[in-house]
């Protein structure tokens, strides 16, 4: 199945199961099939913006019906590189050049981040399904920055309130790649970098800390006092309480909300054989 169904048809009955307080949901039940009716859809998307991270499991979703569901959750991004032969809304994500002919640059997922993070308009969300698993390694974290964020005091909250933070590519390079050769910095620095609000205001009111991997320095302070703020940030913002860890089993699909989950995948090798098929929603908010 390849098309969405009609409008009001409802998917096979599944269960919804909520992972923490603060992050994530599981929901049991569902074929790939059955997610790209739209009331499955709409179902995500409700579930995406209460709890941040919506866990399938062991939907084996198609390639064909992974770009159906993206498209009934908003507009899809066609990868410029690293795309799936005959999908191009599906990057391939894995460590082996013979399978992805961006292997080089995925030890970067490792680190905390937010994709999009050096872009005016950060991805939306993204889904990201198993094909193949590790049998070290290979999870996937998920660190809740709403509520990261509303759990700070008042005080630390006027203290960050107008403060801007420069997000680079290069940055998140180098928390993987500390001694990097002149080539490495050269492909690096290709990519922009990018000045936003520490804090993310919304339209709706929320709150988030736009921090991770790429945050390079914030802006008016000295290097010594930028980095022990993103990092002070950056820790409370991942202990327990904000975190879920997914271990993932072939056919599982992961949906979350980018401007608001920072991920990173627990560090797996080459020989692993981990593969996965992801797509990317177009953001609908500009940092503001």
């Amino acid at each position: 199945m390849s098309a969405a169904t009609e409008k009001g048809d409802m998917p096979m009955p599944s269960t919804v199961s909520p992972i923490s307080p603060e992050v994530g949901v599981t929901v049991t039940g569902l074929s790939g099939a059955d997610l790209v009716q739209l009331a499955a859809a709409d179902e995500c998307l409700r579930l995406l913006e209460r709890h941040g991270v919506v866990i399938y499991r062991q939907v084996a979703i198609s390639d064909a019906d992974l770009v159906t569901l993206s498209r009934l959750l908003g507009e899809v991004v066609v990868a410029p590189m690293g795309a799936l032969q005959g999908h191009p809304e599906v990057s391939v994500i894995s460590l082996d050049p013979a399978e992805s002919e961006l292997a080089a640059y995925r030890a970067g997922t490792f680190a905390w981040h937010l994709d999009g993070a050096t872009d005016a308009l950060p991805q939306k969300a993204t889904l990201l399904t198993a094909l193949r698993v590790s049998d070290e390694g290979g999870d996937t974290e998920f660190a809740n920055t709403y509520a990261a964020y509303e759990a700070l005091s008042e005080r630390e909250k006027a203290e960050i309130a107008e403060l801007r933070v420069v997000h680079s590519f290069a940055a998140a390079q180098r928390v993987i790649y500390e001694n990097p050769t002149d080539k490495q910095r050269a492909a690096w620095d290709t990519v922009p970098a990018r000045e936003h609000p520490l804090v993310w205001k919304r339209k709706d009111g929320r709150r988030s800390l736009l921090i991770g991997a790429t945050a390079d320095r914030v802006v008016g302070l000295s290097e010594q006092d930028s980095r022990a703020l993103l990092d002070r940030l950056l820790q409370w913002a991942t202990q327990p309480r904000f975190v879920v860890r997914h271990h993932w089993a072939p056919g599982d699909l992961v949906v979350w909300d980018n401007t608001g989950m920072l991920h990173r995948a627990i560090p797996y090798t080459v020989t692993s054989h981990r593969l996965m098929h992801r797509t990317t929603l177009v953001g609908d908010e500009f940092v503001s």
